[in-house]
């Protein structure tokens, strides 16, 4: 049901919640940390594997919605669970908008508990996932020289070799053998396979872009 490695933290102002919440969570044999304070649990290091946050809404120094604003400035983005006993339909909206992926309402019923953080850590697998893989894509980005990456952003857009060497003044020759080295370096045997990266690297337009050149719709 749940990772090996999976971890949930635990950010309630109150100790007995903290402890059944752990108790629970523990009993399904998932990993927790708790925190007495939104300030102790901002300072610590998120997990790099499987995780979400159970973060109480209502909490002496920073509110929930505090929180999760200062959680979405880390490129972590790992999910939100909100747990509040004094949830109006304002805060939860406000939350949900934010970002979380929950919002229950003290007292919970364990399965719903349960249920929720599943869903939590079932997301944050695929979107770490996906993180891992923009970061590899980017990696191979940087290895390519000024002009490789000038050749992969005209050829994505769906231009032949002849029409990207007028534009950069070069040879189609020239234009081939760089080609073949950002096939090599990014990776990939398909033009299709480029494409999909560079949409994956949100890729600016190419400065040599013409008006009326053809451009390929990155999925």
């Amino acid at each position: 049901m749940f990772s090996d490695q999976a971890t949930v933290l635990v950010v309630d102002d109150d100790p007995s919640i903290r402890r059944s919440i752990a108790r629970l969570v523990r009993s399904v044999g998932v990993e927790v940390k708790t925190y007495a304070s939104p300030a102790q649990f901002l300072r610590q290091d998120l997990p790099q594997g499987p995780a979400c946050v159970l973060l109480d809404m209502c909490m002496d120094g920073l509110s929930g919605l505090e929180v999760q604003e200062s959680l979405r400035q880390n490129s972590r983005h790992v999910p939100v669970v909100f747990l509040s006993g004094h949830g109006t339909v304002p805060t939860a909206t406000a939350g949900m908008k934010g970002g979380a992926d929950d919002f229950l309402e003290k007292p919970f019923k364990p399965d719903d508990l349960i249920t929720a953080i599943r869903r939590a850590l079932e997301h944050d697998k695929v979107t770490s996932a996906e993180r891992r893989e923009r970061e590899a894509l980017k990696l191979r980005w940087q290895t390519m020289t000024p002009r490789e990456r000038e050749v992969m952003q005209l050829v994505v857009t769906g231009l032949l070799n002849k029409q990207a060497a007028a534009m950069l003044g070069i040879s189609e020759k020239t234009i081939k053998v760089h080609r073949a080295r950002v096939m090599e370096k990014m990776q990939v045997e398909s033009l299709a396979e480029l494409v999909r990266i560079a949409g994956r690297l949100d890729l600016p337009a190419p400065q040599h872009q013409q008006d009326g050149a053809p451009v390929a719709v990155v999925q």
